[in-house]
């Protein structure tokens, strides 16, 4: 008599593959495994997508496929995240036409307001979707300003430093061309050499006008005192 094969036994799609390495325990092992993005966000899909696919879509190759995501993002390949800014506007423009056309037949003032404010929300939302995607294949470059510094007086700007950490100081055009007002007023001629007074000595003093006449005695009036 032949005898029957064995079934092999079922997995269970809702088993987590873990790795362990020898240096690891056991429970450094969940640990790590429960931290990988990939299973995280299996973790999620599976918890959501019930009404679509069933429950019985194996969690293992979920963290799989979406391991294999994440490494061709890492190598520079974006197809898949732009398929999928693709499908979430395309979807989402799909809720905003569904929910204008639910707005249009209402007959409560109320109802038409609530319907239409959600399908002008999807809209917003398509059109932010439409946008990543943009940045995502035609990148903004960064634009560089240079700095102008503007100033009605003399000021200091510091506009770096250098290597050896001493900041490097550029004055303005303005300020080199105009004398502050009080440096202007030691440029009189004061009897000093070079026509600029000294605030570091005492001058000298000089006579002058040596010959002065004597004046005349004043005659006044006697007044008897008191």
């Amino acid at each position: 008599m032949s005898k029957a094969k064995a079934k092999p036994a079922a997995t269970d799609p809702n088993a987590l593959p873990v790795t362990r390495t020898p240096q690891q325990t056991g429970e450094q092992a969940f640990a790590r495994t429960a931290l990988r993005p990939a299973i995280n966000g299996a973790i999620v899909v599976k918890a959501y997508q019930g009404n679509l696919l069933g429950k019985d879509v194996d969690l293992s190759e979920l963290v799989q496929g979406l391991s294999d995501s994440c490494k061709r993002v890492n190598d520079g390949d974006l197809s898949t995240l732009e398929a999928m800014l693709v499908s979430q506007a395309t979807a989402l423009q799909t809720i905003f036409t569904s929910l204008a056309r639910r707005a249009q037949l209402q007959e409560h003032q109320k109802h038409l307001e609530s319907f239409l404010g959600l399908a002008l929300k999807a809209q917003a939302q398509s059109r932010a979707t439409i946008s990543a995607l943009v940045d995502l294949k035609n990148p903004r470059q960064a634009t560089f300003v240079k700095q102008a510094n503007i100033a009605n007086g003399p000021q200091q700007v510091n506009n770096g430093v250098g290597a050896d950490g001493s900041a490097h100081v550029h004055g303005h055009a303005h300020a080199e061309k105009s004398a502050p007002e009080q440096n202007k007023l030691l440029e009189a001629d004061h009897r000093q050499p070079g026509g600029r007074m000294d605030t570091r000595a005492a001058q000298a003093a000089e006579r002058g006008n040596q010959a002065v006449e004597t004046v005349e005695p004043v005659h006044r009036a006697k007044k008897p005192r008191g």
